[in-house]
């Protein structure tokens, strides 16, 4: 199954995040190589937002990223939301779903 993680930044994520960005970058890898994370990336113009793809078996993965997170830890994100999202067309579809 995929879930988002989204974040919505505080309006000085931009000029914060140098400072978290290692350990931040990290854990994001791990998550990668772990096999759980699959793509992950700030929003831009504006950066209000980040977007973070997990493909796994429950919300509670991406929700203990986001638990462990320096960006959320350190209030650079001011809210984060776990959302199934129900990917049925592409290679890496969870649910793929074809025209008859």
């Amino acid at each position: 199954m995929h879930y988002l993680l989204i974040y919505d930044l505080a309006p000085d994520y931009l000029e914060r995040r140098a400072e978290f960005r290692n350990e931040h970058l990290r854990l994001a890898w791990e998550a990668q190589e772990r096999g759980e994370m699959v793509l992950a990336g700030a929003l831009d113009e504006p950066a209000d937002r980040a977007m973070l793809l997990f493909d796994v078996d429950s919300p509670e993965v991406p929700q203990l990223f986001a638990a462990r997170d320096p960006y959320v830890t350190h209030g650079l994100v001011r809210a984060f939301h776990v959302r199934r999202w129900n990917t049925v067309v592409g290679d890496l579809a969870g649910n793929p779903v074809r025209p008859e």
